[in-house]
């Protein structure tokens, strides 16, 4: 998996839950926070942690937050403070801004103000936010356990015009496809011989680490 650079702004349960996620798969997080406190509670579940205003564009400025791969706004209850901070990240360039969003109506300006992704806690939950972050393929998934999933996949370019025979999932990674979705047609316990185009959507289950092999196959 390609090591990626994320990092939260707000470290409220909803930011310390995508962070602890993200820091146990491996990747860079920069955890940040207006109350030392938090940035010290939070400390150890990050690769560095800063208290930091994000409402100041200079701050922001220089931690080198445009560097970051991902930006995720997790403001607890500041609506203007998580409103300015989505629209100085962006025109500061950086590439994908994640917001939090308190209700409908915060969650519509978010957008606006140019959030490339808008969350509803009631709705996302961090780990399941986290999750989408490192599996961007995965559209939805169900933990049977501590160890293995069910995982609704799309599929890449790169495998259009195969068979499942051809990709062989089971012999290489221990995988079952239980359902393809193909055309908004469900084929469940789908034939070998059925060929899958880019954009379709597979179901599989099996140990996440091997689901995580497949997914981030070249």
């Amino acid at each position: 998996m390609t090591k990626q650079s994320f990092a939260i702004i707000g470290l409220g349960r909803f930011g310390t839950s995508i962070a602890s996620k993200l820091s146990e798969a491996g990747h860079e997080v920069l955890g940040m926070d207006v109350n030392e406190d938090r940035v010290e509670d939070g400390r150890d579940l990050v690769t560095h942690a800063v208290v930091l205003d994000s409402t100041e564009e200079e701050a922001l400025k220089s931690i080198g937050i445009r560097n970051f791969d991902y930006v995720i706004v997790a403001i607890g209850n500041d609506l203007q403070a998580s409103i300015l901070s989505v629209l100085l990240l962006k025109e500061l360039g950086v590439k994908k801004v994640i917001a939090k969003a308190l209700n409908k109506r915060h969650g519509q300006v978010l957008e606006k103000v140019g959030a490339d992704w808008v969350v509803h806690p009631e709705r996302d939950m961090g780990a399941r936010v986290a999750h989408q972050l490192l599996l961007p393929n995965v559209l939805n998934y169900i933990e049977l356990s501590n160890e293995y999933n069910i995982e609704e996949i799309v599929i890449p370019p790169s495998m259009s015009g195969k068979s499942l025979r051809d990709l062989d999932l089971r012999a290489k990674y221990e995988l079952n496809v239980i359902a393809i979705v193909q055309n908004q047609e469900l084929f469940i316990s789908p034939s070998p011989d059925q060929m899958l185009n880019a954009g379709n959507k597979i179901a599989v289950i099996g140990h996440r680490d091997k689901i995580n092999d497949f997914v981030n196959m070249k």
